[in-house]
């Protein structure tokens, strides 16, 4: 690691994570402009549920066992599409417009989720 090389960890080596990473700044730039009285409500949740998803990459990938870390995929799913509908919540009561660059990058993210998790799979089984 000399010659100014940084140590990157298993999950930061992961297109997912890096994905869900970009996603996480998108979400929080697209809820900033939401109503104040909605700062410990909607904008809160989207963005508890935005952070979860890289967080729960890292996690899963730090376990020792397939079956963890595929547990934890699972929930970093969960909580993309928990974040997903918050999202269009926040569309219909229109605090946000619908993006392009934001929705292709949370379905980039949910394919290489489940991409990351069939393959934990395959790997398991044989």
């Amino acid at each position: 690691m000399g010659n100014g090389e940084s140590f990157k960890r298993a999950h930061e080596q992961l297109d997912v994570w890096q994905d869900a990473m970009q996603l996480v700044e998108m979400v929080y730039a697209a809820t900033a402009s939401f109503p104040s009285d909605e700062r410990f409500g909607l904008t809160a949740q989207i963005r508890r549920a935005a952070v979860s998803i890289p967080s729960n990459i890292a996690e899963g990938a730090a376990r020792r066992s397939s079956a963890e870390y595929q547990r934890f995929l699972s929930i970093a799913r969960g909580s993309l599409s928990e974040m997903s509908t918050q999202l269009q919540i926040a569309e219909r009561l229109t605090y946000m417009n619908s993006t392009p660059v934001l929705n292709d990058l949370l379905d980039l993210v949910f394919a290489r989720l489940t991409a990351l998790m069939n393959a934990l799979k395959r790997r398991g089984e044989s």
